[in-house]
C-alpha cells in the first residue's frame, strides 16, 4: 500500500490529464453509434429516391396501400397471441416453481433458462423438421399410425408462429412473476390460511391480484418481442405467403431495394416499442409491498398432496415443446446424412459437422464470422458502456447525464429498425461501411450497448467516490484512477458484461439479415439462406453449434459469476 502511495506522489509533477479527451471521445463515438442510424433513419423517411426536398409520400404509400396495411394486422395478431399464450403458461409455471413442493423444481428451472437462452427462430427451424405437413416426424409417426393420408399439423401458419413464438416468450412472464412472489410478504398469505382459506383461494384472492404488474409486464416484453421478431415470422411465414411488418421490411430490401419506403413503415414499430416499454417501466415501478409489523416470515412452500405428479407431467409440457423436442429435432438432424430418415443405422453420420468445421469454407468462414464479430461487438461495448456510465455517474461536464439516456436508446429499437437506419447512414460516402465487417460489428455493438450499460451502471453508481479523490490528491490523474482503483472493482461486473454482449451477438439474426454480404455471413445469416434451399441437415448443424457455444458459455459464467447472471437481459 505504501508504495502504491509513493507511485501516485511519483505522479504528481505530470501536467497532462489525457481523461478529457478520452471521455469526450466516448461521447462521440456514442454519438456516432445512436445518434447518427436514428437520425439518417428519420431522415430517409421523409425523401424520396432522388429528390432534395422532404416528402411524407412514403408514409402515404406505406399505410395507405392495403398490400403493406394486412402485414400490419397480421403483426398486432401475432403478438397478441403469443404475448397471451406466454402469459397463461409463464404464471402458472411460475407460482409452482416458487410457491409449491413440486417435484424437480430445480431442474424446471434450469430448463426454462435454456428456453430463455434459446433463439426462437432457430425452435422455429426444429419445429419445421418435427411438424412439416408432410415431412415432419410428428405428422409422419401420427401418419403412420393412424394411416391417414396427410398429417394433421402444420408449422407454415399464422398459428404456427404463435405457437413456437409462445413457447421462447414464457421466460418473460416467468421471470417477472417469480420475481414478484419473493416480494411478496408472507404475512398476507399466512392471514389468509388462519382465517381457513384453502392455498388455491389464496392463490386466486391474495397471490395472484398482487402480481397482476408483473403478469402485465411480462406480457408486455412478450408482446414487443413478438411484434420486432424477425427470425421466426421470415422461416414459417414467408414459405406461407403470409407477411407480418417485420418480413414486409425484409422484402423491401430485395431488388429493388426501397430503403425510403422501408424507414417509414418502421416508425410505427419504433414508436409502439417505445411507448409499451414506457408503460412497462412504470408498471414494474409501482411495484412494492408494504410490511406491516416487522419482517417477513420463512416462506412455507405449499405441500401438493396427490396433485404433485399429475401438475409436474403438465408443468413439463413447456419445457418438452420449447427444449426437449427441438434439441432432439436438431441433434438427430445433424446426425443423419439424410434428414428424412433420421439417424437409423446406415444414415447415422458425423458427416455435416465435418462438413460444416473442415470441408465447406463458407460455413468455417461463417463461424469465424460470428465469434469474431461477436467477441470485437462485445469489447467495443464495454467498452464504451464503462466509459460512458463512469462519465454519467462522476458527471465529469454538463449533460453528461443524458449520455446514459443515449445510451439505452437502442434498448427501444427492434433490431430490424437499428439495421435499417445503420444501412441508411452507412452504405455511402463519407463512412462507405456496407459489405465490411465493420459495420456487423457497428451493428452488434449499438444494439446490445444497452445490456452493457444497465450491468455497469449500477455498480460504478456503488463505488464510493472518495476511493477516487483520494488517489486524485496523491497526484494521480482521473485515468490512472480509473485503471488502477474503480477497473479492478469492477473486474467481475466488466466479465459479466463482456459476455452479455458477446452471447446474443453471436446468434443474432434481425439485423445481420440486412447488412450481411456473402463475404461478411454469420452463422445465423448462414442458417438462414440453407433453410431458404431446403439442406436442414446444414440448417440443424450449424444450429446445434450455436446452441452449444451459448449453453456453454453460460454454464462457465453461472459458475464465475452466480445465479443472477442472466437477470440483467432478462429485465
Amino acid at each position: 500500500m505504501a508504495g502504491d502511495v509513493q507511485r501516485l506522489r511519483g505522479r504528481a509533477g505530470v501536467a497532462f490529464d489525457p481523461g478529457p479527451f478520452l471521455f469526450v471521445g466516448a461521447a462521440v463515438v456514442l454519438a456516432v453509434l445512436v445518434i447518427v442510424p436514428l437520425g439518417w433513419l428519420f431522415a430517409i423517411s421523409l425523401q424520396k429516391p432522388d429528390a432534395g426536398s422532404f416528402t411524407l409520400a412514403n408514409y402515404v404509400e406505406a399505410f395507405t396501400s392495403s398490400i403493406y396495411l394486412r402485414p400490419i394486422l397480421n403483426s398486432l395478431i401475432l403478438a397478441l397471441g403469443v404475448a397471451t399464450i406466454a402469459a397463461l403458461l409463464g404464471t402458472p409455471l411460475a407460482w409452482l416453481i416458487a410457491r409449491t413442493d413440486l417435484p424437480g423444481r430445480a431442474w424446471l428451472r434450469a430448463l426454462i433458462t435454456a428456453a430463455f437462452v434459446t433463439p426462437s427462430f432457430i425452435g422455429a427451424e426444429a419445429w419445421i423438421l418435427l411438424a412439416a405437413p408432410n415431412s415432419g416426424w410428428l405428422n409422419r409417426a401420427i401418419t403412420s399410425f393412424t394411416h391417414a393420408n396427410h398429417g394433421p399439423i402444420d408449422i407454415f401458419t399464422l398459428g404456427g408462429a404463435i405457437f413456437v413464438m409462445a413457447l421462447y416468450n414464457v421466460p418473460y412472464t416467468f421471470t417477472f412473476v417469480a420475481g414478484g412472489l419473493e416480494l411478496l410478504p408472507v404475512e398476507l398469505e399466512d392471514a389468509s390460511s388462519t382465517l381457513g382459506a384453502s392455498a388455491w383461494r389464496t392463490m386466486r384472492a391474495i397471490t395472484l391480484p398482487l402480481v397482476t404488474p408483473a403478469i402485465v409486464a411480462g406480457f408486455i416484453m412478450s408482446f414487443l418481442e413478438a411484434l420486432a421478431e424477425f427470425g421466426t415470422p421470415a422461416f414459417l411465414l414467408i414459405p406461407a405467403r403470409t407477411q407480418v411488418v417485420t418480413t414486409q421490411l425484409y422484402l423491401f430490401f430485395q431488388f429493388p431495394v426501397r430503403t425510403e419506403l422501408a424507414a417509414a413503415y418502421a416508425m410505427p414499430l419504433l414508436a409502439v416499442t417505445l411507448g409499451l416499454l414506457l408503460l412497462q417501466r412504470r408498471i414494474l415501478g409501482r411495484r412494492k409491498f408494504t410490511v406491516v409489523g416487522g419482517k417477513g416470515g420463512r416462506r412455507r412452500l405449499i405441500a401438493l398432496g396427490p396433485w404433485r405428479w399429475p401438475l409436474l407431467a403438465a408443468a413439463l409440457v413447456v419445457p418438452l415443446c420449447s427444449v426437449l423436442l427441438p434439441y432432439l429435432a436438431l441433434l438427430a438432424t445433424s446426425l443423419s446424412r439424410i434428414w428424412s430418415q433420421g439417424p437409423v443405422p446406415g444414415n447415422l453420420t458425423l458427416y455435416w459437422y465435418h462438413w460444416a468445421l473442415v470441408e465447406n469454407e463458407a460455413t468455417r468462414g461463417a463461424i469465424i464470422h460470428s465469434l469474431g464479430y461477436g467477441a470485437a461487438a462485445a469489447t467495443l461495448a464495454t467498452l464504451l458502456a464503462f466509459l460512458i456510465a463512469y462519465t454519467a455517474n462522476r458527471k465529469l461536464f454538463p449533460g453528461a447525464a443524458a449520455l446514459g439516456i443515449v445510451c439505452m436508446a437502442p434498448f427501444v429499437v427492434p433490431g430490424i429498425v437499428l439495421a435499417i437506419g445503420i444501412y441508411a447512414a452507412y452504405s455511402h460516402p463519407p463512412l462507405l461501411l456496407y459489405g465490411t465487417a465493420a459495420i456487423l460489428i457497428i451493428a452488434f455493438t449499438t444494439r446490445f450497448l444497452p445490456i452493457a450499460y444497465a450491468n455497469l451502471n449500477t455498480m460504478i453508481a456503488a463505488i464510493n467516490v472518495d476511493l477516487e479523490n483520494a488517489a486524485r490528491t496523491l497526484g494521480a490523474t482521473r485515468i490512472r484512477a480509473l485503471r488502477t482503483i474503480t477497473a479492478p472493482l469492477l473486474r467481475r461486473g466488466l466479465l459479466a458484461s463482456w459476455l452479455l454482449v458477446f452471447i446474443p451477438a453471436i446468434r443474432e439474426l434481425s439485423s445481420a439479415i440486412f447488412l450481411f454480404t456473402p463475404r461478411t455471413a454469420t452463422m445465423t445469416t448462414q442458417i438462414f439462406d440453407f433453410s431458404d434451399a431446403g439442406n436442414y441437415e446444414a440448417v440443424a448443424t450449424l444450429a446445434i453449434l450455436i446452441l452449444a457455444i451459448t449453453l456453454a458459455i453460460v454454464s462457465v459464467a453461472y459458475r464465475l459469476l452466480g445465479r443472477d447472471f442472466m437477470e440483467t437481459t432478462r429485465t
